[in-house]
Order: C-alpha cells, then structure tokens, then sequence
C-alpha cells in the first residue's frame, strides 16, 4: 500500500518563498517519480492497441540488475514529455495517432538496458534519419521506420553499426564542480513539445558558459547553486537568439530540464537557469498542492509584464514565481546592467504581484504563496539603485506596461464617442481582445540593455538601430539616450504620417513625459483611449492626448 508525499514543514515554507534547498529539491524529485509512475501506468493502460508488452518487459528487467538505471531513465525529462504527450493522443485531447509514439518506451527500455548491461535485442523507432536512445545518445541510420538495438558482451550495436563509431553521436555531459548536466541534442521530446529530429551542436562553447554559469551561481548562494544542480538534468540548446533577448522554456511534463537559446555570456545563462529552475519547482509543487482554479476565474486573461501576450492565472503565478528568483538574481551583481534588470524585474514583479493577489480563483494556499512572495519582495523595493539604472527601468516598465494596453485592449465604443463629441462621461472599462499579434514590446528596454552593457556596441548600431536589435527606429535611440525633443518630433511626425502603430504612440507618451508635457500622462495611462479618439478626430496628437487629461486608468 502507498502512502501520499509529505512535504517537510521547512520544504513547505522554503518552496512558498520561492526558495528551496537540496532536501527540498530531493523531497520534489521524489514526489515527481511518483507522478510520473502513475502517467506511465495511465499510459500502458490506454495503448491497448499498441501493445507495449515487451518494451515494459525489457524494462523491468533492467530494474531488477540496476535499480538506479531504471530509475534514472524513468526520471529523465523527456520521457515525462512523450508519456503527458502520447497519453493525451491516446486520450483524444491531442491531435494525431498515437501509434508512433508509443515505440518511444522501447527506446527508453533499450537505454536502461545498456546502462544495466543486458544482453537484448530490440527495435526502436528511427526519427528523420536518427535512432535514439534517451539519455545515451543517437545513431544516424537510413532507411526504416525501426532500427534494431543489441547488446551482448559489452558491445552495443544500432542498426548493425557500433555505439561509439562515427555514426554514433553521444550526449555531452556539461560539468562544473562536481556538477553536470546533460547537453541534450538528440532526444525527440526535447523541446517539450511534439517530436523534433536530431540536430547535434558543438558542445566546447556551452561547456564554457556552463562554467562560467555555474562559477556565478555558486559565487552568489552556494546552497541555491547545490539545489539547483540536484534538480536539473538536461539542458536544451536551442539556436542563438538576438542578443539581450534569449529564449527559454520548460514544462510540468518535464521536471529537471531547461531549454535555452545559446546564452549571450555565462551571466545571462546563470539567470536563465534560475529562472527555468523556478518553474520546474513550481510546477512540482503544484503537482501534490492545488494553488489556483482556472474556471474559478472564470477564465480571465492578465497582463504579465514579461510577455507580450495576455496569460490566464496559472501562467501569471508560474511567472511571478520565475521572476521573484530572477529578480534575486540580479539583485547581487553589481554592474550597470545588473542593477538596471534589479531595478526592472523587482518593479513588474510587485506590479504582477499585486494584480494576482486580487484575482478570483486563487485558493488560500495560492494566496498565501503570493503574500509570501510580497513580503520577500517588499524590502528589495526600498533598496537603493544607481539613479541612472533606476530612471531606465522606470522607462522600460512603463513602455511595456503601455505598449501591452495599446495591443491588447479596446475601449468602450460610448466612451470614444463622447471624448470625440467633448463630452466625457466617464472612462468606462476597456475590453481584452485575446489573440491580438503583439510582439516586440521590450524593443527599447533592449536598446537600454545595449546602453548599459556595451556602449561601443550601442553607439554602432545608432545609424540603423533596426538592423541590429528588430523593431528598434532611430526616434528610440534618441528617446533611451535622454533626447527628448528629437524623440518627441519623430514619434509626432510618425503618427501625422498615418502610421501611429502602439509602440510609436507609446513612444510619444514616454517622450513627451520626459519633457514635462501633460499629454505624456494620459497616453501611457489609456493608450487604447488616445489612439481610438485620434483615429476619429485626427489632429495633432499631443493635442489630441491633452484632452483626455481628465481620464484615468
């Protein structure tokens, strides 16, 4: 007979400050075995028409010669991927035939095998030209849907062809300070997401980083560093991002593993790491407590300051809870930039903070979470930050904050109207239109990053600002670097030229604030507003944005 998990009343606490240590960690890796048990278990027995009789078999003999074999390939986050996937295909609440993504457990059967040191033979599937063998590697074979794995006397074969000759291609092990990760570029269910091919990388230059990584994390909170590297197994290298603007990601599916876009520096793959680790905590926790119910919301979207898209309140508190050990994180490292994103992330993280902690569908332990994570945070609000570092992040939460209502809501038809008739009636409440395209809102917190970090670089790239960082035009060059006027006049000719998307009405307000004008107040409070009365009174903007001083938000 089982027994519920038990989280430690110090694990308990540690996980609802956003922190946790390596007990911690521990007491969450093993409630997440579970949990992956009983997905598996789910998924044997929906596969009825795709028996998996004798992949299960050769597992469970691999358990019985190496507990921790089985146990470490039972874990590894991929399988948690294909098992949620392939079990909601089985399912009908996802897309397509099942029958492909079954043969995955033969792989996974074929890897605790090896790792065992069985002697079998068995067929796994082959994937766009690769055969996998997750945790361990991929073979590069033709032909076939199936590639016949066998191991005998310690010699492995795929496809007739030995692992460790040329066709073979290892996972690398990332390691520092005793710590590793494993360089995942082979396993199909990486991406956390639907099957993906093969796509080895150079492995030296994220060994580098990783050091480089890890020899910050360390040097910062050497438990956290301890916690983090127990929790985490793979790292997802994903093509190189424009810079200052990495992509990263991870999956309840999917605990120990973070996908990342080749880092522009070690730094920022140390905050990456965090960030994603928080996630993964998150969702694990989540996994044995209920924090929030969707449909108790009644499915309300929110603004999150880190997305250019609205996020429905699960997303919102994965979000807060990634950005308060952001925020941590920049918190200690001194330098322009680091002070600029402190500054930045403590600002969004108490303003989303705020709007979830008065969301319906929170359950008393959500809320109580989120009180934790207010008081944590509280005392980093007062902190002092270089003047310079403090007026930036003022600017690009603003920006962001601004340019999201632009996007994403709509005002009331009636208000409109009697603004235009100079007659306002109050400010009525703006609609969210879902689905909206909108990217690109950190454009000029970008080009700030520029400014802080690299000087030499920001100064090339002013001549044509949009050829380096997408989106950025010379009126937000001058806008970061303090020349108000020229913004000012750039932005108001833009939008007299008819072409007054929401980042150019967004960068009048935030010029024309600088500048002491009113007008900059009441575009950044309802961008929406401004830019449906203009739209039926033309004009001059900043006249336009004078008249409705009376409206607030």
């Amino acid at each position: 007979m089982t027994s519920p998990h038990v989280l430690a009343a110090g694990s308990f606490d540690e996980l609802l400050g956003g922190g946790g240590g390596s007990a911690t960690v521990a007491a969450l890796r093993a409630s997440e075995r579970s949990w992956r048990l009983l997905v598996v278990r789910a998924l044997l027995d929906a596969s009825a028409a795709h028996p998996l009789t004798e992949a299960w078999q050769l597992l469970m003999r691999a358990r019985a010669v190496d507990e921790d074999a089985f146990e470490e390939l039972l874990a590894y986050p991929s399988v948690g991927v294909w098992a949620a996937h392939t079990l909601r295909r089985l399912r009908g609440t996802a897309a397509g035939d099942a029958g492909p993504d079954t043969g995955y457990l033969h792989a996974v059967a074929a890897s605790a095998a090896i790792r065992a040191g069985l002697h079998f033979r068995t067929a796994v599937p082959v994937h766009e030209g690769w055969a996998v063998l997750p945790a361990l590697g991929a073979m590069r074979v033709s032909g076939g849907s199936t590639a016949e794995v066998s191991a005998a006397e310690g010699r492995v074969l795929v496809a007739g062809r030995p692992v460790g000759g040329p066709d073979w291609h290892p996972l690398t092990r990332l390691s520092a300070d005793g710590h590793a990760l494993l360089l995942d570029d082979a396993d199909p269910y990486r991406t956390l997401r639907t099957p993906v091919p093969t796509e080895p990388v150079a492995a030296g230059d994220w060994q580098e980083l990783f050091a480089e990584a890890w020899e910050i994390l360390r040097g910062l909170d050497a438990e956290a560093a301890r916690a983090l590297g127990d929790g985490l197994v793979t790292l997802v290298p994903r093509p190189r991002a424009e810079r200052f603007r990495p992509h990263s990601a991870s999956s309840g599916d999917a605990f120990g593993a973070a996908l990342v876009s080749v880092p522009d520096d070690g730094e920022q793959l140390a905050s990456t790491l965090v960030h994603e680790f928080q996630h993964n905590k998150l969702s694990a926790f989540m996994h044995l407590f209920t924090l929030y119910d969707d449909q108790g919301g009644g499915g309300r979207l929110y603004y999150a300051p880190w997305r250019d898209d609205p996020r429905p309140l699960g997303g919102l508190l994965q979000g807060v809870y990634a950005f308060f050990g952001v925020t941590g994180f920049w918190r200690r490292r001194e330098h322009p930039l680091g002070r600029f994103e402190f500054a930045l992330w403590r600002a969004q993280t108490a303003h989303a903070l705020r709007a979830i902690g008065a969301a319906e569908g929170l359950t008393e332990l959500g809320r109580r979470l989120v009180a934790e994570l207010e008081g944590r945070l509280a005392p980093w609000l007062g902190e002092p930050v270089a003047e310079r570092a403090r007026v930036a992040a003022e600017l690009a939460a603003a920006d962001h904050r601004a340019t999201w209502r632009a996007y994403h809501l709509r005002p009331d038809p009636q208000v409109v109207r009697a603004h235009v008739e100079g007659r306002p009636e109050g400010t009525g409440e703006p609609k969210l239109v879902p689905g909206t395209p909108a990217r690109g809102l950190d454009t000029r917190a970008v080009l700030l990053r520029w400014l802080m970090a690299d000087p030499a670089g920001f100064d090339a790239l002013r001549e044509n600002p949009g050829a380096t960082v997408e989106g950025a035009r010379p009126e937000d060059v001058a806008l970061v670097t303090g020349d108000t006027e020229a913004a000012l006049r750039a932005y108001r000719e833009r939008i007299l030229r008819g072409e007054g998307d929401p980042e150019t009405w967004v960068g009048l307000g935030l010029a024309a604030r600088a500048a002491g004008d009113p007008a900059g107040e009441a575009v950044l409070a309802r961008p929406e507003l401004v830019m449906a009365v203009h739209a039926e009174l033309d004009g001059d903007p900043l006249e336009v944005s004078r008249g409705l001083l009376s409206c607030r938000a």
